[in-house]
């Protein structure tokens, strides 16, 4: 039980990536409990709480790539995945889901990226149906 220590990455790493399956009940506007702190309330109360690492790069998930909005910290998605409407995304989050103003699908991975994708996912756990 516990975090195992995602708690001290998410706190501390200069750039950090998520990635998980994109489910509403994972994707909620509120939370309990925050066991790996992202923005928390916004950049700025990041800063102030004295976390050091740079806070999240990128939500990468079964449906789409969000960003970070540079001011509030708050989740924006950049990229649909081919098949995934910004709809069905909607239909999948727990919050009113932000759209930046250029969202696009996702490009599909060219040879080199998916070499690199085959030999961080050999089972096909993150990539099951999506790369083949």
């Amino acid at each position: 039980p516990g975090s195992g220590g995602a708690c001290d990455i998410a706190s501390h790493a200069g750039r950090l990536l998520i990635i998980l399956s994109h489910e509403r009940h994972r994707l909620r506007d509120t939370v309990d409990y925050v066991t790996s702190p992202g923005y928390l309330r916004g950049r700025e109360q990041r800063r102030a709480t004295g976390l050091p690492g740079g806070g999240p790069a990128a939500l990468i998930t079964t449906l789409g790539v969000f960003g970070f909005d540079a001011q509030s910290g708050e989740a924006v998605l950049r990229s649909h995945h081919p098949g995934v409407s910004v709809g069905q995304i909607r239909e999948h989050t727990g919050w009113a889901l932000r759209v930046a103003p250029d969202v696009r699908e996702t490009p599909t991975p060219n040879g080199e990226e998916l070499t690199i994708i085959r030999r961080l996912d050999p089972q096909g756990f993150w990539t099951r149906g999506l790369v083949q």
